[in-house]
């Protein structure tokens, strides 16, 4: 590969990367967990511990089941 082609495919294959890091990190709810510490951070709260935000999730998860198989 010359040097001219491989900046566009290496670009390429980063915003690729980023794309499928970001959708997972949607998916998966790690970027709530983000979201939620800078939610705090803005308002002046002491976030909870990640065990506990995760166990909240879960709660209200289960109280308002949104599609399930079950």
């Amino acid at each position: 590969m010359t040097a001219d082609v491989a900046g566009p495919v290496r670009s390429a294959a980063v915003r690729a990367w980023r794309g499928v890091r970001w959708y997972l990190r949607e998916w998966s709810g790690e970027a709530r967990w983000d979201d939620y510490l800078a939610h705090c951070a803005a308002h002046g709260h002491q976030p909870v511990s990640r065990r506990e935000f995760e166990r909240r999730r879960a709660d209200e998860r289960e109280r308002n089941p949104v599609s399930r198989c079950c």
